[in-house]
């Protein structure tokens, strides 16, 4: 049995998960201790829409990207509570990043997106994105 997981993104970071085939999420920066997907799409498009899309960084524009693992894996993980009930995820220390990717069935695939008004899609991110995900403006 599997559990869906999903990670908010920036364009950025799903550049870098494009680049591995859709296989793996890239490696924590240096002041990133932890990788956390979270256990909901609800709680996942918050943070994409308000902070990735909120975002410089991000160039104001959020992805939810969700992927399975093994039931039996994610067991290992407690469930993080960090403010509403459905703010739900797991903290996978950043050692062990390339282990969690390892246990990914299948393929990392986006399922929301949040835009800004002025972010254009770059052509390797539309490359990946199913034809019924329509962008979502400010």
């Amino acid at each position: 049995m599997w559990r869906t997981l999903y990670r908010p993104t920036g364009p950025n970071e799903l550049a870098l998960i494009i680049d591995s085939g859709m296989k793996r999420f890239p490696p924590r920066l240096f002041w990133q201790p932890i990788f956390y997907p979270v256990l909901n799409v609800a709680y996942a498009s918050e943070i994409a829409e308000r902070w990735n899309r909120g975002d410089e960084d991000s160039d104001h524009a959020g992805f939810v990207t969700a992927f399975e693992i093994p039931e039996e894996y994610f067991q290992q993980f407690p469930v993080q509570t960090v403010g509403l009930d459905h703010h739900q995820e797991l903290w996978v220390p950043d050692h062990q990043l390339s282990e969690f990717n390892d246990r990914i069935v299948h393929e990392i695939r986006v399922e929301k997106m949040f835009l800004g008004r002025n972010f254009d899609v770059p052509d390797k991110i539309k490359s990946i994105l199913p034809s019924v995900i329509e962008p979502l403006g400010e």
